[in-house]
């Protein structure tokens, strides 16, 4: 009975760890874009209104112009390669 207690508190706790993990936070993608030769990409402010970010807060530039490009392309994810055509700064 012991050990099936714990089980269950760790998977609880895992759980509400996941839930405070905002959606679409993919520090992936600042490692894929420095890797296809972005290197001003440093981190999700790069994207993202600030380093931290949560959904609906405001997008900086370059996340607007990517988000604009999804949208355009009717594309369901954001495509990195898209930086290419970013002219800001």
């Amino acid at each position: 009975m012991r050990r099936s207690h714990l089980l269950l508190t760790l998977a609880s706790g895992l759980a509400l760890a996941l839930a405070g993990t905002p959606a679409q936070a993919k520090l992936p993608w600042v490692k894929k874009a420095q890797g296809m030769g972005f290197a001003d990409v440093k981190d999700c402010a790069s994207c993202h209104s600030n380093a931290k970010p949560k959904k609906g807060e405001p997008m900086a530039e370059r996340g607007k112009f990517l988000m604009d490009m999804k949208a355009k392309n009717k594309a369901a994810e954001v495509d990195l390669a898209w930086l290419k055509d970013y002219k800001g700064k």
